[in-house]
């Protein structure tokens, strides 16, 4: 455990530019942590729990979170599913004073970046949150592309989303037209309406974009 360093509230409102969530059930680790992210200029939110971090969750900006394995209640791996059902993907550093390698494994598979044994020195959690932060920079970044790819993708009609789920993989437009139950001149009048939507020159194009949103059935599965 990192020894503590300072002592008042606990949980303080983030001012600077990079900001930190700490989950632990530990006063004195949320307090030293608290310290020591603040000295080195980064702004932490302290949880005593995993559901006090659920509950604020809507209301927080994204930034890496220092979690304790072992906590009552929703534990920190049951926490780390949960982020990942929610589509969180903030870079998470596992915190544990009893570190076995079943747990670790358990924890890198649900998407964990880190894994530090307590009592671990400054200068290792200094290491762990600078790859943190870069891999967050990365992760906004995509998430970014992908949400402005799903903006484009939803402001088609229904009926353009429905031709181009077809065409995306390949299909001409004929055998579009009978999978469809539409005319051939039809799917030729959607596809054309999309691609000039859309901006793009060809299905191929249309491909990346979609590629780009993530979408796992196509766009002619978004609402």
């Amino acid at each position: 455990m990192i020894q503590s360093l300072t002592s008042g509230t606990d949980k303080v409102a983030p001012t600077l530019a990079r900001q930190v969530y700490v989950i632990d059930d530990d006063v004195d680790v949320r307090k030293s942590l608290h310290f020591l992210l603040t000295t080195a200029g980064v702004a932490a939110w302290s949880f005593a729990d995993a559901a006090d971090f659920l509950n604020a969750l809507d209301g927080l900006r994204p930034a890496p979170i220092l979690l304790d394995v072992r906590m009552p209640g929703i534990d920190g791996l049951d926490l780390l599913a949960l982020l990942v059902e929610r589509d969180i993907s903030w870079p998470v550093i596992m915190m544990t004073a009893h570190g076995d390698v079943p747990i670790a494994v358990r924890a890198m598979k649900l998407g964990a970046t880190e894994f530090l044994e307590k009592p671990f020195p400054p200068e290792m959690l200094d290491q762990a949150l600078a790859r943190a932060f870069a891999m967050l920079d990365i992760v906004l970044v995509q998430h970014r592309t992908r949400d402005e790819a799903r903006g484009q993708i939803t402001a088609l009609s229904t009926r353009e989303r429905e031709v181009l789920t077809v065409l995306i993989k390949g299909i001409a437009n004929k055998e579009a037209a009978a999978r469809l139950g539409l005319s051939t001149r039809t799917v030729e009048m959607h596809r054309a309406s999309a691609l000039a939507k859309l901006r793009r020159k060809s299905i191929a194009e249309v491909m990346t974009l979609w590629l780009a949103a993530d979408l796992a059935a196509g766009p002619g599965n978004m609402g």
